[in-house]
């Protein structure tokens, strides 16, 4: 992926999306930060993944079939975040059934193998990430962003990270979460920014991210309030999140938020309310 430049012009595959050319009506002057286009609206949010047996009676109906669960999630959300790509690669079947079962404006964020993140470290990754982009593109216009999650015992490293960043094609949105704290530096952070790749921000207990938005989008992972994917956070919590985004959203990002904390069912019951508090629907 080539370094950007600021601006809607930035974002071919969703301005086209939007019915307009790249860096056409979207166009910013280089001197100026563009207003919000269209894109950057109103944030997405959803959940980290929607098969949980425990959703059961609590979210999903207690006689609604599993086989219809993600015609019920899709009800309620615009889009889910999909962690099982993270272990294994699915089939190019799975794709095509994830992006058919998809209604109109819904995306998956997809969360890359492990193999290239946390087996190779980055390191000659070409041909997986090749690989594995090729599948993520059978979702078609319902591919989100892609999510590379860095392992906790892995420390900076600014040249192998350059090296991956210019494999990423330019028309996908691409976001990075470091779970070391060395990577959280004004070096590794203007590195993402040059790329037009985003900073994963996550609420993890322990690891808290910098409150930074860096490139063409504002991802956020809420991992839960006190402990790791359990809990439910509060209004206050809540308030000062919605706070966070329409900042995001000013700047003229799409933002992209997925809660975690999917114990309980909370994950999906503070989905709805941070949606509301941001005048969603």
């Amino acid at each position: 992926m080539r370094p950007w430049r600021r601006g809607c012009a930035s974002w071919p595959r969703q301005c086209a999306s939007l019915g307009r050319a790249p860096g056409s009506a979207c166009r910013s002057s280089p001197r100026r930060r563009p207003s919000r286009c269209a894109l950057a609206e109103r944030a997405r949010i959803g959940t980290s993944g929607w098969v949980y047996p425990h959703w059961r009676g609590v979210f999903y109906p207690p006689d609604l079939p599993q086989s219809r669960w993600f015609e019920h999630y899709a009800r309620h959300f615009d889009t889910v975040e999909v962690n099982n790509t993270f272990y294994h690669l699915p089939q190019e079947q799975t794709f095509r059934e994830w992006e058919a079962q998809a209604p109109p404006g819904f995306v998956y964020a997809l969360k890359a193998s492990r193999y290239m993140t946390h087996l190779k470290k980055l390191k000659d990754a070409a041909e997986p990430l090749q690989h594995f982009l090729e599948r993520a593109r059978l979702l078609g216009e319902h591919l989100g962003p892609i999510l590379y999650q860095l392992p906790p015992n892995w420390h900076q490293d600014l040249a192998r990270l350059e090296s991956f960043l210019e494999l990423l094609p330019g028309d996908l949105l691409h976001a990075f979460e470091f779970r070391h704290p060395s990577w959280y530096s004004e070096e590794a952070l203007a590195l993402l920014d040059r790329y037009g790749a985003g900073l994963c921000i996550m609420d993890l207990p322990g690891l808290a991210s910098p409150l930074r938005v860096t490139g063409r989008l504002a991802y956020v992972r809420f991992h839960g309030p006190q402990r790791a994917y359990e809990g439910s956070y509060s209004e206050e919590e809540l308030a000062a999140w919605a706070r966070r985004v329409r900042g995001f959203l000013a700047e003229g990002r799409p933002a992209y938020l997925y809660f975690n904390n999917d114990a309980h069912g909370y994950a999906v019951q503070n989905a709805l309310r941070l949606r509301e508090m941001l005048g969603g629907r």
